[in-house]
């Protein structure tokens, strides 16, 4: 008996989550998530980078800090790079902070405020 998963059906099962496209984003649109032990604000800010602020960038006093998110994991090296975030999974920047699991996930986009 073979006992764990395959990279395509991990892939599969997050697709079946709420997951936030990074192709779906656009400059302005912000994502705010709860993780396991903190709680972040993404703000999208063009070109692929990400104006980020809470947990981690809070307590090193960098908030809000501008960097690239490199995509999702599931807490090992396996990564899903078209996505910025969804519900158990970890987001990873591109400082190779690693979060703990995302718990809840909010979009707003900037078209629905103005």
């Amino acid at each position: 008996m073979q006992i764990g998963f395959d990279l395509k059906s991990i892939t599969e099962s997050c697709d079946k989550h709420l997951s936030i496209f990074k192709q779906s984003l656009e400059k302005g649109d912000h994502v705010y998530l709860k993780t396991l032990n903190s709680m972040y604000v993404i703000k999208v800010a063009g070109s692929g980078e990400y104006l980020v602020s809470g947990g981690w960038f809070d307590k090193q006093n960098l908030s809000p800090h501008k960097i690239n998110i490199r995509g999702c994991t599931w807490g090992g090296s396996a990564i899903k790079t078209d996505i910025i975030a969804a519900p158990g999974l970890c987001i990873e920047f591109g400082n190779n902070l690693i979060t703990s699991k995302i718990h809840k996930v909010f979009y707003f986009s900037y078209k629905s405020i103005n």
